[in-house]
């Protein structure tokens, strides 16, 4: 029986103890991906690797409430935590909870990957973002976004800007009993 688990970086996926104990992945990087006629594209492996100790097998897609065109990424432990904070933290039958319901869990879609690591994106999902030919993953930590790889590239930019702008303060806590 092993009683720690210590983060490891494996093929660009850093792991650490999840939801119960449990390991799970951060989303690192920006792949971009073909994506064939019948809506097939690749899950890149670092991500699939990040889900493997999930246990639906293959990504859950829902749009994003941040950014038009963009579909959020993530696997059901994400999703759970939402579920929990949003239970906890919003009235049951407030119009926020319905809202936010509706969008996230009414707009999702669970997309199991073949034995190749593709994905078939529905046309929901495929008019939502605007794909043609090529979608970006990109990491987002704890999830991952699917843009078009130029607006992705935009919006990269306008990010790095206003980061240099307002040099945000972010403090690193240590991990509980170091």
């Amino acid at each position: 029986m092993i009683s720690h688990i210590y983060p490891v970086l494996t093929l660009g996926v850093l792991r650490g103890r999840g939801r119960l104990g449990r390991e799970m992945g951060l989303f690192l990087g920006t792949h971009i991906n073909k994506v064939d006629k019948k809506g097939r594209v690749s899950v890149p492996s670092q991500f699939r690797l990040a889900l493997s100790d999930q246990g639906f097998p293959g990504i859950i897609l829902y749009p994003s409430l941040a950014h038009d065109g963009v579909a959020e990424g993530c696997g059901m432990a994400f999703l759970e935590k939402i579920a929990s904070a949003s239970a906890s933290q919003l009235d049951v039958f407030s119009d926020e909870q319905d809202d936010l319901s509706a969008i996230i869990y009414g707009s999702s879609v669970q997309l199991p990957w073949d034995a190749e690591g593709r994905v078939v994106l529905p046309e929901s999902m495929v008019s939502h973002i605007g794909i043609s030919e090529q979608v970006a993953f990109v990491g987002m930590g704890i999830r991952f976004q699917l843009w078009l790889p130029e607006a992705h590239a935009a919006r990269n930019a306008q990010a790095k800007t206003r980061l240099r702008e307002n040099k945000p303060k972010l403090t690193l806590q240590k991990p509980e009993g170091s």
